[in-house]
This record gives C-alpha cells, sequence and structure tokens, in this order.
C-alpha cells in the first residue's frame, strides 16, 4: 500500500511537472474566423494566418511562462519588432496584443476588442497577417504584421 502511494505520487508529480513544461498552443486558425469578422465589421480586410508570426508568438509566450514575467520587453530586452526581425520577418507593419489569465478565446479577443490600444492593433489597416498563440498560465500573445513592403 505503502509502494502504491509513493508511485501514485511520483506519477502525479511527473503529471505536474509534464504540464508546466508544455508546449503552447497555436490558437490563430482558431480565432480567425473572429478576428476578420470583427475586422469587417469596421470595414478592414481580412487577415490570414502566419507561420513565421506564430514561431514570433510562441517564442514570447514561452519566455513569459518560463520566466515568469508579463510584458511586451522580452526576458532579454527584445522588442516585439527585435523577435520579428530574429526570425527573418521584413516587416513595415508589427504589433503585438499580450493578456494573461483569460479562460478561453472568446474572453482574451473580447477583452482586447474592448481595450482601446488592442483594439487599434486588431484592426489596423496596415496588417495583413495574425498569430495567436496560448502559453501555460494562460498567457496569450497575438502578434499582427506586414512583411516585405
Amino acid at each position: 500500500m505503502r509502494l502504491r502511494a509513493i508511485l501514485l505520487a511520483s506519477l502525479v508529480s511527473l503529471v505536474a511537472q509534464a504540464a508546466a513544461g508544455q508546449d503552447v498552443t497555436d490558437r490563430g486558425r482558431d480565432a480567425l474566423d473572429w478576428i476578420n469578422d470583427f475586422r469587417a465589421e469596421e470595414g478592414r480586410a481580412p487577415l490570414n494566418v502566419s507561420s513565421t508570426l506564430t514561431r514570433v508568438a510562441a517564442a514570447h509566450a514561452k519566455d513569459m511562462a518560463r520566466k515568469d514575467y508579463f510584458s511586451h520587453t522580452g526576458s532579454d530586452g527584445s522588442s516585439v519588432a527585435d523577435r520579428a526581425r530574429r526570425v527573418g520577418y521584413g516587416f513595415c507593419f508589427i504589433a503585438e496584443n499580450i493578456a494573461e489569465g483569460q479562460r478561453g478565446l472568446d474572453a482574451v479577443l473580447t477583452g482586447w476588442a474592448d481595450s482601446p490600444g488592442h483594439r487599434e492593433n486588431m484592426l489596423a489597416p496596415e496588417a495583413e497577417s495574425v498569430a495567436l498563440v496560448e502559453a501555460p498560465g494562460r498567457i496569450w500573445v497575438m502578434v499582427l504584421g506586414r512583411d516585405g513592403c
């Protein structure tokens, strides 16, 4: 019986460690219809999901989750522009929204839509691509951009 309790405690610990170290979840495709409907209501062109911007958003979300901070500035002092350049995204427009604690996609998107600065980013006429990821701890990162101009 005691061995069973020790094994169970070890298993619970391993599951908790795995959950804490899990990767980010790409929410871009799940959010795209919502984002494009929101933009259409304001007369803005639809966006597409960018795998490159998804890497940018994921790297920042992972960094914040692993190092337990919340900021547009990376733990290395980087900006969203710096992070985009690192992966070869040659942008003429780049913007980032971050959030923490929202329990779902609708909550985070609605929250950003109701916040003037975040709303401005989501409706930016210059944007053509978007990425949205969720990291452990309910850390959300959206990056919007236009490449190659």
